[in-house]
């Protein structure tokens, strides 16, 4: 198989994957708390580069399948590539790496939670729940990438070194 076709199957795959884990969980993975087993494959961009448009796609095909409202479709996906072009370049600190999805999707991804399932339109905008919904959203990524990502990593390091490349 010819480098350009590896790559482009990588990205397919981690978009698969993403997705598929993202809509098989489905309840825990979208609304007001969000708890996203398929963000342990945001650690993935550490291994190869072809995980970052494999990323962000498979995170706008699960918004797209999974009825997120369009600007959790817009701006969450932009939240995973920025998440995920960081991780990328850190990825000769694991610990660094892994902490890109968490600060990014609480930055973009907390206020788009909170606007889209938390605040009704016509009242005023409660700054302490925005905060809080920051802070849930960032936490709920902390124990997926520290955790379950950083496993996923281990365990992929130790497989052929040219299933990366």
């Amino acid at each position: 198989m010819n480098s350009n076709a590896k790559k482009i199957a990588r990205a397919a795959m981690v978009a698969a994957l993403y997705c598929a884990l993202t809509l098989l969980l489905q309840p825990i993975s979208y609304g007001a708390v969000q708890f996203r087993i398929s963000e342990a494959l945001t650690i993935l961009p550490v291994l190869t580069v072809d995980a970052v448009p494999g990323l962000a796609v498979g995170c706008l095909l699960a918004n797209l399948l999974g009825g997120a409202p369009w600007f959790d479709i817009v701006f969450g996906t932009l939240a995973t590539l920025i998440a995920a072009v960081c991780t990328r370049k850190f990825r000769g600190n694991h610990v660094l790496a892994a902490a890109m999805p968490v600060i990014f999707n609480g930055i973009i991804t907390g206020p788009v939670v909170y606007f889209g399932y938390v605040w009704m339109r016509g009242t005023p905008i409660l700054h302490g729940v925005l905060w809080t919904t920051m802070a849930s959203v960032a936490a709920g990524e902390a124990v997926v990438c520290f955790i379950l990502g950083l496993l996923l990593l281990k365990t992929l390091e130790k497989s052929p070194a040219d299933l990366w490349k």
